[in-house]
This record gives structure tokens, C-alpha cells and sequence, in this order.
């Protein structure tokens, strides 16, 4: 131990002796040294042992504590442009620049050589090394007065000279640096990056000719921002940071987690938690769990619980504690929550004997904010008063939530068995009724939940039914239906048809057949994708196979790219969801409407009576044509003409009422042939083009009946099939 101390008291006397001899050699034109220039490799340093150790205990590689300081070392550097201080004593290299003003008057700048003098004019050799600033002007004046007379001289500091210093030990950067002469200790520490993983923040040591002259507590200057200790560096200074001192680690419901090192002597947890702002608000003070390595016992890691009050913010640490804040528990010791269909969901301050009454106390309680957004919404797009259809009446159905009067359920936590309850109740009869019976008591820690219509499907009798019927009706608006009421019964009620109404052509729209329309087109979609896959096989399959094989593909390509087509043609499509009624054609009253009870979202439209019928498809003239009585599907045909590729065999009729008519369907219900079928006012011929039956046809219809089948299933009407192609 003693030729340890001697030895190194050695090496600290031989850098000491050299850093005086570099600054004796230091001449007029030495250059100012910069804090950054010639620093040594970098040496990085990992995580050291105790924070791996840590790391196992905890899953967290945690920090230590002011090292982040250092990751910006330009922050912290000497500011060379700044005036010295008044005490800054003056050396070697330093520029004093003089100002003589009387019966001579003269300037110069003066470098103080390697001897500590400077040459005045006329004085001769001036000795300024050792001078304070403050002392300068005195100095040179009382030199200048053993020559002149009623003069006034200024003097002040041009260039400062540079030093050199080592920085030793556990450092980032050990080695020799050339600072600015206005360095003080902090910015040594921050030009050599630092102490390392395993350097002390707490007692850094800065010596001078072999003596201590301040030893320097990092976390006093980052927590407090206290530079007491932070002193000017001379020429030859030698810093040094030990190894670190005892160590512990705090971890949990704390901000600045990290790795800490204990000061000399005893650090109680109170002054550690102290460092990173306290004990947090949002960790309990009950309880902290602190793990501490006791080497009498075996095995010697123990676990204790720390109460965060006055005693346990006193407890001195141990070198290997580990500290875990507890986070407080997120439950609200008084608190109910109020959820669903309500006009403020949120937590509410619960109390003894509190009830569903007392949470809900009035009606208005029920209304949520989007009803009075929405309502607001409605004055404030000036396109609404310009769009007197869907849109108009979709904004009155979706205006208001319905609430389900029926149910509500409270969550309850059973905290004998951790399990949760559901507690079911009425609300019309609490809220409407004050029900003592359903007027339930609350616990802390319940949550009401009010459930609209539409979360929970209720019975016919309680829903609310908005239907709008527009057309050829005697008042035309959006209906509440009542439970059970039939189309018929609606018409009635409204004021029944006009003159002009073509019962044949009513237009019945229901949402919940459109939901399943497009659930079937959608299915059909990714059926033709899949087969078009495969079909994609068969063409490259077809390309090898045979001599006749490019023109076996050229047909398959031709039949890919029509199949593609027609996908992308349904991918734009949506249905309607409109219900063929299959109502007689010469019936046009309201008996002649089936008894269909009415549902929320329906949609009707009578239209009046048209004047013409259409034909599409393969035929030379895709026009319509003046209805008259007794038209038949032929004589429709005729006005229109065939083309070469048509297939008057798949041809059928889309009738007004939404339903259609093909040749196969003949001799059943209307009996004779197909061409003899007498149109409709709005009917709609349709014929389409030949296809392959062994390739695109069966491609594409592979499941179903003919294309009649499949419009039938996806409620697409005449727009549908132009969409389509015929």
C-alpha cells in the first residue's frame, strides 16, 4: 500500500513537472489552445457490473445518474470571447494590450514572454506574471510614471495564453488536454467526456504541486446547480476521478430511474429520492420494496418493505440496495362510472347510500352530446335544405339514440371472489317511474351502463320505425310506423295513392335486405376472383399442351380479361336493397300491396305511371319504346333487333315490380311462350350476349341457376345490368 501511494505520488509530481516546463516554453506566438482540439481516443465504456446486476433483477438497464450531461460537451465549454474576471491572474502567453494617451501618445500589444515580462517602450523589462487583472492598470501606470508625466493609460487583456492539464482514472477520455486559461474544473470534466461506468460523480479531486485543492460533488452542481468547489485551472493541474464509490439503484413509479451513487458517509432514501424531485405523487407511499444484499446471511440477498414516511425517508442506504416505488392503484376509492347512452360519461363521486336515482336524477341526463351536435350540424351546411331526400330523412332517423328503457346493468366487482357481477335493471321503470324496486344501490367502484336500441335488438312492440314514402301518395314525408303496421295500412293512414300512382311499379326498400344483398355480392366477388385464378392456370396449361395452342389461348385470354372486367364492373356496384313484390300487374289499388309489417329504415315509392318499356343488352336498338297495351316481349324484340352474338334463349324481362321473368319460367304461371308475355309500363327486355358454356359461362354462373337467379339474389334493377355490360 505505502509503494503504491509513493508511486503514484511520483507519477502525479513527474505530470506536474512537465505541464510547468510546457508552460515555461510557451513563447509570444504560442496559439491559443481550443477545449475540444487534440483530445485522445474515446475510450466508450458498456454497462458496468452493478448495472447488469441490476438488469436481471429489475428487466431494466437503468441510467446512471448525470451521465447524459456529458452528451453534449460543447454545452460546458470555456467561453474565450468573454471578459476575464477581475482576479484572473495574468502568466505566459497572455496579450495585454496598452494605452497610453498625454504628451506622447501610443498603443501597443504586449505578450507576456516565457520570463513572466513584458518590454514597455522607454521602461524597459516589466514583470506582469502574477498580476490580477483588477492590479494591471496600476501596475503598468506606476512603471510608466518613472519616465512620463500627466499621462493616462488603459490596459486591457487581448489573447489569453492556454494550459495544459490531465485528466486521470476512471474518465471517459484520460489523457492531456490544452484549455483556455479562464477553464475552470466542470469544463476539464466535460472536455474529457466525463467520468465513465465505473468513474465517481461524487468525489472528483482536482491537485496542484502535489496537494489537494478541491474536491468536487458532480450531483451538487447538475441537482442544485452549486459551483462552490468548481474552481479556475492553472498550468499543470491534475484531475482525477476515482473508482466509484457505493452505488444503488432506484427503479418503479419514479421519473428519474437510475443508477445512484451514495455519498461518503451516510445517504438516507429521503435524499436520494431527493435527487430526481421526491417522492412522486403518482407512487404510494405505503409501501416501497427495497432489496439489500446482506453478506451474513446466506443466501445474502433479502427483500424488506419500506414505509415512505418521515422513519423510512430517514433509512441510510447500503451499497447493492435495490428501491422499487410502487405506482398508487388506479381504483377510485369513491367513485361510481356512468357509461353508454348518457349525456356525460364519466366518473361520479360516490357516497353513502347513493343510488340510480341519484345518478341519473332527470331525464336530460339521458340525452347524449352528438344529439345536440348533430341537431347543430343541420343549419350548418347549406346543402341540407337543397337535398329534400335520403339524406334529409336518414338525418331525422339518426338524430336521436334510442334508448332501450328496458335494460341497463350495473358492473359490479366481487371482491370475496374477484369475479364480476352484472346486476340487471329497469330504467324506464327507475328514471319514469321512480321504482323503488329497481332504484338500486350503488357500491364504490360500480359502473352503470345505459344500452341504446341498437346495442340490443328489443321486440317489434318497443322499437321506434322511421319510413319514408315518397311518390305518388296523397302526403308524401317520413313516418313513424306503429308496431305491427303494414305497407298498406301506412298508405292508408297518409291519406292514400293519387290518381296517377302505378301500384305495379312500388319501390320497396329495406336496410336489412340491403345488408344481406351486399353481403351476397360481396361472397360473389371473391368467388370470380378465385375462379379467375384458376382460370389463369388452365390459359398458361394450354399454352404447352397442343399445335393449336395460341389460338386455345388467345380465346382463354379474351375470356380472363372479359371475366376481370366484369369483377371490377360488380366491385363497383352497391346494392339497394329492394324487395321484388310480385304484385299482379293489373291491380292498382292498395289491396293489391302485400301485408309487409313495416321496419325502421324502410323506404317507398310509388311512381306514377310510366309511358314506355326498355330493351338493353345484345340489340341493335338499346332504347325504349312507347308502351301500349298489349305489347308483347316479341314485339319489343322486333323494334329492337338482335345482333349476331345475342341469345334470345337467356333473355328475360326485369318487371317494374323488381322481379324477373325468364324463358325457362313460361308455361308455369302465365302459360304460352315467351315471346307472347305482354309487357308492363317500366318493364325492361333484357338479352344477352352468347357465351362458352364450357368456359366463361360456366365460370362465371358456376353455382347458380343463370345471371336471372343472381340479379334476383343481389337486388339489382335496370341500372345494375348496364353497369354490368348487357
Amino acid at each position: 500500500m505505502i509503494s503504491n501511494s509513493l508511486q503514484n505520488g511520483q507519477q502525479l509530481n513527474t505530470l506536474q513537472q512537465d505541464a510547468t516546463n510546457a508552460a515555461n516554453k510557451a513563447g509570444p506566438d504560442a496559439p491559443t489552445p481550443d477545449a475540444t482540439m487534440a483530445r485522445p481516443p474515446q475510450r466508450v465504456s458498456g454497462p458496468n457490473q452493478f448495472q447488469r446486476f441490476v438488469q436481471e433483477s429489475t428487466g431494466k438497464l437503468l441510467p446512471i445518474y448525470g451521465h447524459d450531461l456529458f452528451d453534449s460537451p460543447q454545452a460546458y465549454a470555456a467561453n474565450t470571447n468573454a471578459p476575464a474576471p477581475d482576479n484572473y491572474i495574468l502568466g505566459p502567453g497572455d496579450e495585454v494590450r496598452l494605452q497610453v494617451s498625454g504628451p506622447q501618445d501610443f498603443s501597443t500589444a504586449l505578450v507576456i514572454d516565457r520570463n513572466g515580462q513584458v518590454n514597455l517602450p522607454k521602461v524597459g523589462a516589466v514583470t506582469l506574471a502574477g498580476v490580477a487583472v483588477r492590479d494591471l492598470e496600476k501596475t503598468l501606470s506606476a512603471q510608466l510614471g518613472q519616465i512620463f508625466t500627466n499621462f493616462k493609460a488603459s490596459a486591457t487583456l487581448g489573447r489569453l495564453r492556454g494550459i495544459q492539464v490531465y485528466v486521470v482514472g476512471q474518465t471517459q477520455q484520460p489523457g492531456t488536454f490544452q484549455l483556455s486559461s479562464l477553464s475552470t474544473l466542470v469544463n476539464a470534466l466535460f472536455a474529457s467526456g466525463g467520468p465513465s461506468a465505473n468513474g465517481s460523480m461524487r468525489a472528483i479531486e482536482l491537485k496542484r504541486d502535489g496537494k489537494t485543492i478541491t474536491t468536487l460533488d458532480l450531483y451538487d452542481f447538475i441537482g442544485k446547480g452549486d459551483k462552490s468547489k468548481d474552481v479556475p485551472l492553472m498550468a499543470g493541474d491534475v484531475i482525477v476521478i476515482p473508482p466509484v464509490g457505493p452505488r444503488v439503484a432506484v427503479t418503479g413509479a419514479f421519473d428519474q430511474a437510475a443508477i445512484y451513487e451514495l455519498k461518503p458517509g451516510a445517504t438516507s432514501v429521503g435524499d436520494i429520492l431527493n435527487l430526481g424531485g421526491g417522492v412522486p405523487a403518482l407512487a404510494t407511499a405505503q409501501k416501497a420494496l427495497l432489496e439489500r444484499i446482506t453478506r451474513s446471511s446466506n443466501p445474502p440477498r433479502q427483500v424488506q418493505e419500506v414505509v415512505l414516511n418521515h422513519e423510512g425517508l430517514g433509512l441510510p442506504l447500503k451499497d447493492g440496495d435495490v428501491l422499487t416505488l410502487l405506482g398508487i392503484s388506479p381504483a377510485f376509492a369513491n367513485a361510481v362510472t356512468l357509461q353508454g347512452t348518457v349525456a356525460a360519461p364519466l366518473r361520479y363521486r360516490w357516497f353513502e347510500g347513493m343510488r340510480i336515482l341519484d345518478l341519473i336524477p332527470e331525464r336530460d341526463a339521458l340525452i347524449t352530446g352528438d344529439y345536440y351536435k348533430r341537431k347543430n350540424l343541420l343549419v350548418q351546411n347549406a346543402g341540407v335544405a337543397q337535398d329534400a331526400g335520403g339524406k334529409v330523412s336518414s338525418q331525422m332517423r339518426g338524430l336521436m339514440d334510442q334508448i332501450n328503457w328496458d335494460y341497463a346493468v350495473i358492473e359490479r366487482l366481487d371482491r370475496k371472489k374477484l369475479t364480476t357481477q352484472l346486476i340487471p335493471f329497469n330504467l324506464g321503470k327507475a328514471v319514469l317511474e321512480k321504482d323503488p324496486a329497481n332504484n338500486l344501490l350503488l357500491q364504490a367502484g360500480d359502473v352503470v351502463t345505459i344500452l341504446s336500441q341498437s346495442d340490443l335488438q328489443v321486440p317489434q312492440e318497443r322499437q321506434s320505425r322511421l319510413v319514408r314514402v315518397e311518390g305518388e301518395v296523397a302526403t308524401p314525408g317520413v313516418y313513424q310506423a306503429a308496431a305491427g303496421e303494414t305497407l298498406p295500412q301506412l298508405i292508408k293512414r297518409i291519406g292514400g295513392l293519387t290518381p296517377q300512382a302505378y301500384v305495379f311499379g312500388t319501390e320497396f326498400n329495406r336496410e336489412s335486405v340491403k345488408k344481406r344483398q351486399q353481403e351476397n355480392l360481396d361472397k360473389l366477388i371473391r368467388r370470380l376472383e378465385a375462379q379467375s385464378l384458376s382460370q389463369q392456370g388452365t390459359l398458361v396449361a394450354n399454352r404447352t399442351s397442343t399445335s393449336t395452342s395460341d389460338q386455345t389461348a388467345a380465346i382463354l385470354q379474351l375470356q380472363q380479361t372479359q371475366l376481370k372486367s366484369q369483377i371490377e364492373r360488380l366491385k363497383t356496384m352497391k346494392s339497394n336493397g329492394r324487395m321484388a313484390l310480385e304484385l299482379d300487374p293489373n291491380a292498382q289499388s292498395i289491396a293489391a300491396l302485400p301485408d309487409i309489417p313495416l321496419e325502421d329504415g324502410d323506404h317507398i315509392l310509388v311512381p306514377a305511371t310510366p309511358g314506355f318499356v326498355s330493351a338493353f343488352g345484345s340489340v341493335n336498338n338499346e332504347n325504349v319504346f312507347v308502351y301500349k297495351p298489349g305489347k308483347t316481349v316479341g314485339d319489343v324484340m322486333k323494334s329492337a333487333g338482335l345482333t349476331e352474338d345475342a341469345e334470345p334463349s337467356q333473355a328475360f324481362v326485369l318487371r317494374a315490380d323488381g322481379s324477373i321473368i325468364a324463358r325457362q319460367d313460361r308455361g308455369g304461371f302465365f302459360g304460352g311462350s315467351f315471346e307472347s308475355l305482354a309487357m308492363m309500363p317500366g318493364d325492361t327486355l333484357v338479352v344477352p350476349a352468347q357465351m362458352d358454356r364450357e368456359s366463361r359461362y360456366n365460370t362465371i354462373v358456376r353455382g347458380f341457376k343463370d345471371w336471372t337467379q343472381i340479379l334476383a339474389n343481389l337486388g339489382l334493377g335496370a341500372a345494375g345490368l348496364k353497369s354490368l355490360g348487357y
